[in-house]
């Protein structure tokens, strides 16, 4: 049976070595200008007073300083491996590594401070005392030093970590909201051919003049549809040229029945939609505008600019039951991409309307300017 191992402990990711080094050093180099003050401060009151400074010279304590960075820096990258959870195994080895380094400064201090001051002296008795009480405050003062500084290293390792694991996020929602709106691009081209293709069978045995004149009216349609899936925005003007055409089309297979309102491409505003938006609300009112009932079915596609937001509506006669009929995939994939793209800004309203009419209404930010692809 395989057993589930959990690591000893969790590291502190996120900070590499040498920009670690570069806040110890800075911290450090604070730590040492401030010891040597506070040394050089309280040294000058105590012979003012008449009284003999206990503080070593200043050059001693910047030596000390010089020579205990490359173990601070040492505890401080095998303590941001040890990381701090889970906390019952880390922190008894983070309080033993602040531990061991506040005593080894206390015998660094030691070892460059010490003087022989008379041959029978003995070294280890000096050493001795000099762990007493002062040397006690001393080794305090260093772990203290020590913590703050872990605190600072620490910090850092723990923002850089956030920030990097945000900006991850972001790029892999970024890749996601690309790749869905692919997707969504990619359902609507085959749906729109595989209707025309439709359409011009069965013209083909009655009318081929007419099948001939749709082919390349439907060879524009596919030129225009592949140039406008490759990109998630596209022109006012440019959508509905395409919608117009694809209406043209439509409009030769039921000449009775089906009569068109579209706008001036001249009066349109200049200003960018997702590409192939209004495609699925046309198709929608074409299919089903002309069913459940034989009479005219008019389809017209309106355009209102306010200053911050872009409306268009699709409208058509609506035939008996229509409120009915379920929202299918074109109209799903018309909310995801206004979702995808502007959140709770874009909307859509598909239904009846007070006048008879069955509409389809999008609404969305009014874009002045091309906007940047996801």
């Amino acid at each position: 049976m395989n057993e589930r191992t959990e690591p000893l402990a969790e590291p502190v990711k996120g900070l590499s070595f040498w920009p670690m080094v570069g806040i110890a050093g800075a911290f450090w180099a604070y730590a040492t200008i401030s010891a040597v003050l506070y040394a050089y401060g309280i040294g000058t009151a105590l012979v003012v007073t008449g009284q003999e400074s206990i503080f070593a010279p200043w050059h001693l304590r910047v030596l000390l300083y010089v020579l205990l960075f490359s173990p601070l820096v040492a505890c401080y990258w095998y303590s941001l491996r040890i990381g701090w959870r889970p906390w019952w195994r880390t922190v008894p080895l983070q309080l033993l590594l602040a531990i061991a380094f506040a005593v080894l400064a206390r015998l660094v201090l030691f070892a460059v401070t010490y003087r022989k001051e008379s041959p029978d002296e003995n070294a280890a008795r000096a050493l001795v005392e000099s762990l007493g009480t002062v040397g006690l405050a001393t080794a305090t003062d260093f772990f203290v030093r020590y913590g703050f500084g872990l605190a600072l290293v620490t910090g850092a390792a723990l923002y850089k970590q956030a920030r990097d694991a945000q900006l991850h996020a972001a790029a892999l929602e970024r890749l996601w909201s690309s790749a869905r709106l692919q997707a969504l691009r990619m359902q609507l081209s085959p749906h729109a051919l595989f209707n025309l293709l439709g359409l011009i069978k069965g013209q083909i045995a009655r009318n081929p003049e007419t099948a001939q004149k749709l082919i390349v009216q439907l060879a524009d349609l596919l030129r225009r549809l592949l140039n406008a899936g490759d990109r998630d925005f596209a022109r006012l003007s440019e959508e509905i040229e395409f919608v117009t055409l694809y209406l043209r089309l439509q409009q030769q297979r039921f000449p009775e029945r089906l009569d068109l309102e579209l706008p001036d491409l001249r009066e349109l505003p200049d200003v960018w939609v997702p590409s192939l938006i209004l495609q699925p609300l046309v198709e929608n009112a074409v299919t089903h505008g002309l069913a459940g009932h034989e009479g005219q079915n008019t389809i017209a596609v309106e355009v209102a600019a306010q200053p911050d937001e872009l409306t268009v509506r699709v409208r058509n006669d609506a035939p008996n039951g229509a409120a009915d009929v379920q929202e299918r995939v074109g109209l799903r994939n018309v909310r995801e991409r206004l979702a995808v793209h502007f959140g709770e800004r874009g909307r859509l309203a598909v239904g009846p309307t007070e006048n008879g009419y069955w509409s389809a209404e999008l609404r969305m930010p009014l874009l002045r300017g091309q906007p940047a692809s996801i």
